[in-house]
């Protein structure tokens, strides 16, 4: 099983992805690949991104049974603690501050009136 999330993804990223595996959601994406096909489809993910982030999650003889891995900007860093692979949280003062409406501005009025 193999599982990537994306947030913040360019349509042709989501459209090459959707190529390969189901969009259950917006922006998950599930499939049931080997090793190669999902090297591959992680490779374009990580050049395609851009200002977006991704995680792919696929079942691994491990521990956990599981695998992951990130790319893009995003608080979470996955980290090697004694062979167990955790999430660590960064400060949200090192991610890139987004612009977005402000909160004091009444909504605009659409036609005539």
């Amino acid at each position: 099983m193999l599982v990537i999330v994306v947030e913040n993804a360019p349509p042709r990223l989501r459209g090459r992805l959707a190529v390969w595996l189901l969009e259950v959601r917006a922006g998950v994406y599930v499939g049931n690949y080997g090793r190669r096909i999902r090297e591959m489809i992680w490779g374009q993910v990580c050049a395609y991104i851009e200002d977006g982030n991704a995680v792919i999650a696929w079942a691994a003889p491990n521990d956990a049974g599981f695998e992951f891995d990130t790319c893009g900007r995003n608080r979470r860093v996955p980290v090697d603690f004694d062979g167990f692979r955790l999430v660590s949280f960064g400060p949200e003062a090192a991610l890139p501050v987004q612009p977005g409406p402000a909160a004091a501005t009444p909504p605009r009025r659409r036609g005539r009136g």
